[in-house]
């Protein structure tokens, strides 16, 4: 769905929905399925065209925080019938993930995680790095003390995500500013009461922000602390391989964060700069593929030569303990949000949807998302850390 931009956007709505990506998509969705009607989605770009324009995103409920669990797991769910409801192709493919573990503190750390998963109803396993080999042919399973598989997990593709939830919100009336960006909000007393965007000001009764790497920006023109820092993060894809590549779990390098799985008629390659600066810079620079090769030569050789054809940068949105921020503003109590996932919207964004939808509608959620509030980092409550994280 290409949605043209507005030349002015509606003067009034209910909700305003900050953020076309991923995550404002299924917002839009859920509340618009829940029977909410006056709906704006502003966007500053194209649907997507943020942290969700990634061309490839994992799909899994292997966390070591129970509510990570439990929405990766929500989500799973959504992902897996995404056909029927909203009803799109999201090309998922459940190959399954893999962590491989290097130490007997990984193995230990994973072990009890996969304990917690298992009694919340994922399936994954510990399994031996002969076994981990045989899943993943590329891999060298020297140094390698044992690993990690959960085999519902997988990878779907976020734009097509993007634009089934769109698709569907719109056919249900919402309306999709794209094209448009927010240049401020108007507040009186505890209350947001409008949106400044360079198509016109909306004057609402609520507004949810949804802005990834932005949101920071947003929380700020509200006077709403949104730790949410921006980190490039950068991918690779191989030429076409002949033969063609076998089909492989997406498999995690835990130590080194190198990443790689199947990708159309390639390969895709991953991996976390640990010195990368936060910052907005999205610029793919095909230098960072030395420090995947480093770590190929040792995990996986015949990756290290491979030839690539290009690749793409995008952002992290991250908090201070990779967690997410859901929840409402003590302070402006119709201002809601939802960011800052550190590399797990993606995966966690049809369950938050639903969350979203019973926090605007004042209903509790299917559990309770209290621990995600942003408020935690000044109330000196004790943060979330989640360990499995790339």
């Amino acid at each position: 769905m290409s949605s043209s931009a507005f030349r002015t956007v509606p003067a009034s709505a209910d909700v305003v929905i900050v953020g076309g990506g991923v995550m404002g998509a299924s917002i839009a969705f859920h509340l618009a399925e829940a029977g909410v009607i006056n709906i704006v989605v502003v966007e500053r770009g194209e649907l997507g065209c943020g942290s969700s324009g990634k061309p490839i995103g994992g799909v899994r409920a292997q966390f070591s925080d129970p509510l990570n669990i439990e929405l990766g797991s929500r989500s799973l769910r959504a992902y897996q019938e995404f056909g029927h409801r909203p009803g799109a192709d999201i090309r998922l493919d459940t190959v399954g993930y893999l962590f491989l573990l290097d130490s007997a503190r990984q193995t230990s750390d994973f072990e009890a995680a996969v304990q917690l998963q298992n009694s919340l109803g994922v399936p994954s396993r510990m399994i031996a790095p002969e076994e981990a080999r045989r899943l993943c042919p590329y891999l060298s399973t020297d140094g390698l003390v044992a690993a990690a598989y959960s085999p519902a997990d997988g990878h779907a593709r976020p734009g097509l995500v993007v634009q089934g939830y769109a698709r569907a919100a719109a056919g249900a009336g919402v309306t999709i500013a794209t094209h448009t960006t927010v240049s401020g909000l108007d507040t009186a007393g505890d209350r947001v009461v409008g949106v400044h965007t360079s198509h016109g000001r909306i004057a609402c009764s609520t507004v949810i922000c949804a802005a990834g790497a932005w949101s920071a920006r947003i929380g700020e023109m509200a006077g709403v602390s949104l730790p949410v820092q921006p980190v490039k993060r950068q991918l690779a894809f191989t030429a076409p391989l002949t033969p063609p590549a076998p089909r492989i779990p997406f498999t995690i390098d835990f130590s080194s964060t190198a990443y790689f799985h199947n990708s159309d008629d390639g390969l895709l390659l991953g991996l976390a700069d640990p010195d990368q600066e936060d910052g907005f810079d999205t610029t793919w620079t095909p230098e960072w593929l030395e420090l995947f090769r480093t770590v190929a030569r040792r995990r996986a050789p015949a990756l290290a030569g491979l030839e690539t054809a290009g690749g793409w940068a995008g952002l992290y949105e991250v908090t201070p303990d990779h967690n997410a921020l859901i929840g409402r503003s003590a302070e402006l109590p119709n201002f809601l949000y939802a960011a800052g996932f550190s590399g797990h919207g993606f995966l966690q964004a049809p369950a938050v949807g639903e969350v979203m939808r019973d926090l605007y509608l004042e209903r509790a959620p299917f559990t309770d998302m209290s621990p995600l509030s942003a408020d935690r980092f000044h109330h000196g409550a004790e943060t979330r850390p989640e360990a499995h994280v790339v």
